[in-house]
Formats: structure tokens, sequence, C-alpha cells
């Protein structure tokens, strides 16, 4: 699911947002941040649902399931 790395990296860019910036909004180590968007890890369930509503987009956007934001 390479697809989610590049959607979470586009997003962020688009915002502005820097990784650190991300990673303390969901709680979780600039690492760990990191290693969604080389799409080597993936976010939990309400990690899924804070980026969707961060970046206000569907997590089948998010996850590469449909190409409508």
């Amino acid at each position: 699911m390479k697809i989610f790395g590049l959607r979470l990296k586009e997003l962020r860019k688009e915002k502005k947002k820097k990784q650190n910036e991300l990673a303390e909004y969901l709680g979780v180590s600039l690492r760990t941040y990191q290693y969604y968007e080389s799409a080597t890890h993936y976010p939990d369930v309400p990690g899924l649902l804070k980026l969707a509503d961060f970046f206000e987009v569907s997590i089948d956007y998010l996850l590469g399931r449909s190409d409508q934001r």
C-alpha cells in the first residue's frame, strides 16, 4: 500500500505542515510518523480517523481505494 505513504506526504505538504507537527497531532513519535509516510508501518484505526479528519478526506482516499477525496 505504497499509495498510503504517497498520499499522506502529498496531503501534509498541501497543508504546509512538518512531519513532527503531524506526529504530535497523532500522539506518535516522529520516527513512527516517518514510517507511515514510507509505508512501512500504518496507523491504527483511531489514527486513520484522525488523519482523515485532519486532511478532510475519506479513509478510502488515504488507503488508495478511491481517488475521490
